[in-house]
């Protein structure tokens, strides 16, 4: 079954014309428009691990329930190689929208998570998450995020003795590094700026996440991670909303870890030296 005639069977209607939207590590994408006038957005992936789709749909669903929070595409359809979304014509951020999105970020945090982890396995791109829960959050991060992808570098013969050496003794510090206690918050969990879709009217949408219950940093530290436009202000208008807790611009980096340690095992280059030079820093 070709794309068009697996998206005409989820959504009951027949597709018209399917035009290629491009291709990424979690699978192609098209443009599809239905014998009924809509167009929709279609991830496709055949042969897709088992839950691959289904933990995204779980975490576009689950952060649609915050109320006022910033939009998410409604899921149309899917099946286990296949998303259907909305079709969202691309635009530019205006600073309203970006301020926009800064506080109703706070909004999604502060929906919160029944604990530090999600209901369902996660997937990072085309990462897998454990996303089993842990009782704290520094016990989450080392234990779910970080711990796991530092074991893969190592099977693979990527991490040497020394940078080994860096990490274990940032896990023994990292207690005391996270900041205050606090509650489980409603994360996206891979909030870097491609991951937010400005449309035609300046509105951002999330999109692609790998949803859980986190810490509210860590999705800001990612819109910072590879540059977001319009950083600053959506920062300040988060931060006038909620306001974050003492140095957290200090911990930025300690945020960035586990992305860029997904980042290495995916893609290699230079992703591990910059997380080696990040722990470094952390681990004293």
């Amino acid at each position: 079954m070709n794309v068009t005639e697996r998206v005409g069977a989820l959504l009951g209607c027949p597709a018209r014309a399917a035009e290629p939207n491009g291709t990424a590590i979690t699978g192609r994408t098209w443009r599809i428009t239905l014998a009924d006038g809509r167009q929709v957005f279609v991830k496709s992936q055949p042969g897709a691990a088992d839950g691959f789709f289904a933990a995204e749909v779980a975490g576009l669903r689950w952060l649609a329930t915050a109320p006022q929070g910033p939009p998410v595409p409604a899921v149309l359809g899917w099946d286990h190689e296949t998303l259907i979304l909305p079709w969202i014509t691309a635009g530019a951020p205006s600073d309203a929208g970006v301020e926009r999105l800064g506080r109703a970020l706070t909004v999604l945090h502060s929906a919160g998570a029944p604990g530090f982890g999600a209901d369902w396995p996660g997937w990072i791109g085309a990462a897998e998450l454990d996303n089993r829960a842990r009782p704290s959050w520094p016990d989450f991060y080392l234990t779910r995020r970080l711990r796991p992808y530092l074991r893969m570098l190592r099977d693979a013969g990527d991490l040497d003795t020394a940078a080994s050496a860096t990490f274990d003794r940032l896990a023994e510090r990292l207690p005391t590094l996270v900041g205050p206690p606090e509650p489980p918050a409603r994360t996206h969990g891979d909030l870097w700026s491609g991951n937010v879709l400005w449309d035609d009217t300046g509105q951002a949408w999330l999109i692609d996440p790998a949803a859980h219950g986190g810490h509210r940093e860590t999705d800001l530290a990612m819109l910072a991670l590879f540059g977001a436009p319009g950083l600053d202000r959506l920062l300040a208008a988060y931060n006038e909303a909620t306001p974050l807790p003492a140095g957290w611009r200090d911990r930025v980096g300690l945020h960035q870890l586990h992305p860029l340690l997904v980042h290495a095992v995916l893609f290699g280059g230079s992703y591990l030296d910059r997380a080696a030079a990040i722990a470094r820093h952390y681990a004293g």
